[in-house]
């Protein structure tokens, strides 16, 4: 199992026991609730999605930056019940981790630039993937349990 995989399967039984009011609550209104915050992972594991494929492929990839909270607002996670919001997080990590456990060792070393940054190595970034899913599952849990 990867460790994003490890990730989904030890926060998913936790993350179905968070009610459907304390998944919407907004702790401000410019503060994204636990859905929201889920649904920024579903829309970064999409983008990351192909981020990784096209950098397995080729490397130098240039690939355009996302504007998050539009794409939050625009995925209307707020709206859609808490349950749909998990289910579509764990099929989008779980193909992602199929992903990167499928990336040629050789593909690593290719790099990417995401929205004009400085090139990052496909390695870091799926590297970093993980990372990120733990630091926002961190504000799922404050805004869950606040």
């Amino acid at each position: 199992m990867s460790a994003l995989s490890d990730v989904v399967q030890q926060h998913l039984p936790r993350l179905q026991a968070v009610s459907e009011e304390r998944a919407a609550h907004k702790p401000a209104p410019e503060v994204w609730s636990a859905k929201q915050v889920l649904g920024h992972l579903i829309d970064s594991g999409v983008n990351n999605y192909a981020c990784f494929m096209h950098a397995s492929l080729k490397s130098h990839v240039e690939l355009p930056d996302y504007a998050q909270d539009d794409w939050v607002r625009l995925g209307g996670y707020q709206e859609r019940p808490w349950a749909e919001v998990l289910a579509l997080w764990e099929a989008v990590q779980l193909q992602v981790a199929r992903v990167i456990a499928n990336v040629p060792p050789e593909s690593l070393g290719h790099t990417v630039s995401i929205g004009g940054d400085e090139p990052i190595s496909l390695d870091a970034l799926t590297t970093g993937y993980v990372r990120h899913q733990l630091h926002h599952l961190a504000q799922v849990w404050e805004r869950a349990e606040g």
